[in-house]
């Protein structure tokens, strides 16, 4: 898997953007103007961060040794994931609709509704 993968996953999911708001390694996707991943792609291998459920967070970190506690970022909302071929590509695509549903369902009521009507419509 690699950013171009990424990338074009991330920007199929409605009312996506992505910026480099930090620096110019560090891409960022972002729902309604909330981050849900965030790619370092300067490094090898590839570093992505998402964010996840809390108890799911640490059972994946403690399932795979590709999966950090999330650099830069609350440890107990957000995991690195080193993409080195050790978690399967569909796991990781998985993983990032995850973070991005969970960035969705923070958002407000109205931003909500909008979403989840485009996502039905897909």
């Amino acid at each position: 898997m690699n950013i171009e993968t990424i990338r074009k996953y991330c920007l199929k999911k409605p009312v996506v953007t992505e910026d480099f708001p930090f620096d110019e390694n560090t891409l960022v996707f972002r729902v309604m103007g909330k981050i849900f991943l965030l790619a370092a792609i300067d490094e090898i291998p590839l570093r992505i961060n998402l964010k996840c459920d809390p108890e799911k967070a640490v059972e994946l970190r403690e399932e795979y040794d590709s999966v950090l506690p999330g650099y830069h970022m609350n440890k107990t909302h957000w995991n690195t994931i080193i993409i080195d071929g050790s978690v399967s590509s569909q796991e990781i695509l998985t993983w990032i609709t995850d973070s991005y549903m969970q960035v969705v369902h923070g958002l407000k009521k109205q931003e909500k509704e909008r979403i989840h009507k485009l996502l039905k419509n897909n």
